[in-house]
């Protein structure tokens, strides 16, 4: 059931819900919590699938924020709200309310945002594209106990994990980090099975990929030892390897499908571990409402640190034989010089 609202109110649109959903035989209100999604008209339908597809777990009010761009200064003056309301079929298992803002609301968002959310739930704020720098103190976020963002969506994703860190709150989060949980769960698993100690690490993904920069910070930070990065051409992340005193511990993916976990003495072993889509990371954020700690103990090491010690635990370059010094391949040294390195030699 859909129900188009132009130029209208919050009032209206909590109207609307309401004889909608007794329109449709469901005057209860089966919800555990609001999700706000903002975002721009281009990335609204891939963000509401995707949300909606999580509210088969999670079943919700989903308010799409989206602010219209005003061509004119006398469009900019014109505040209007217009409103998509969508119940049974159309919403999956929740609400969804899409929201169109112009003009002088668009700075507002949370004065449209506030009379919709359900009252006593919990609210999670979501940013799939174009999230502020400061997710607690913006206006959207200050309502929610959760925010989520996305810095793979940005345009500096790696420089964008140090303000990330700066700026971190208690309830921030980004899907980033929630892509490496099958990572961290399989490498824990790992090292669950061996009794030994981890000397240092190395981690191999893809270029301007902050899912590795997260992963690698995670491993120095709770192994306390140096991790390297080091580039592939993906998809994703692609390889983790640790040298411990019992040997190499590699789990390799190199097709985003199927991993290869191999532990010294032990034979190898295929593990699942494909890349997950947008709809699978929001119900995992879902399930958690309270601070991710490890998360913020991961962010805060810093990019910056990671760089520092693998500099300190590169290897020493190999130095360089000039090619008029070097002899032909194939070809013997020099008798001439034989005869002084004996003398030498007495």
């Amino acid at each position: 059931m859909k129900t188009d609202l132009t130029d209208t109110t919050s009032s209206k649109i909590n109207k609307a819900l309401v004889l909608g959903r007794r329109a449709i035989g469901t005057p209860a209100v089966g919800m555990v919590l609001t999700l706000v999604i903002v975002t721009d008209e281009e990335n609204a339908y891939d963000a509401l699938k995707a949300a909606n597809d999580a509210s088969r777990e999670h079943p919700s009010r989903t308010l799409v924020v989206i602010k219209r761009v005003s061509r004119s200064p006398r469009d900019r003056a014109k505040a209007r709200l217009d409103a998509e309301v969508r119940l049974g079929a159309d919403a999956s298992t929740g609400e969804t309310v899409v929201l169109r803002l112009y003009g002088d609301v668009v700075d507002h968002a949370q004065s449209v945002v506030l009379p919709l959310l359900l009252p006593d739930a919990p609210v999670v704020v979501w940013w799939p594209v174009n999230a502020p720098a400061d997710p607690a103190n913006d206006p959207l976020g200050a309502l929610a106990q959760r925010r989520v963002t996305d810095t793979y969506a940005c345009e500096q994703p790696i420089h964008e994990l140090t303000g990330r860190a700066e700026r971190y709150t208690p309830g921030d989060t980004d899907l980033s980090w929630t892509r490496i949980t099958p990572w961290r769960s399989m490498l824990a698993a790992a090292l669950d099975q061996v009794v030994c100690e981890v000397t240092s690490a190395e981690v191999e993904g893809e270029e301007f990929n902050p899912s590795v920069e997260l992963l690698a910070m995670w491993l120095a930070d709770r192994l306390k030892v140096p991790v390297r990065r080091s580039t592939s051409s993906g998809p994703g992340l692609t390889s983790v390897r640790m040298e411990s005193t019992g040997g190499p511990i590699v789990l390799d993916r190199p097709d985003g499908s199927l991993a290869t976990l191999h532990i010294e003495g032990q034979p190898d072993r295929a593990v699942a571990l494909k890349r997950r889509e947008t709809a699978e990371l929001i119900a995992e954020e879902l399930r958690r409402l309270d601070p991710d700690d490890t998360y913020a103990s991961a962010l805060r090491y810093g990019v910056h640190r990671l760089e520092e010690n693998a500099a300190l635990t590169a290897p020493d370059p190999v130095e360089q034989v000039p090619a008029a010094a070097a002899p032909a391949a194939g070809t013997a040294p020099s008798p001439a010089k034989k005869p002084a390195r004996k003398a030498a030699a007495k």
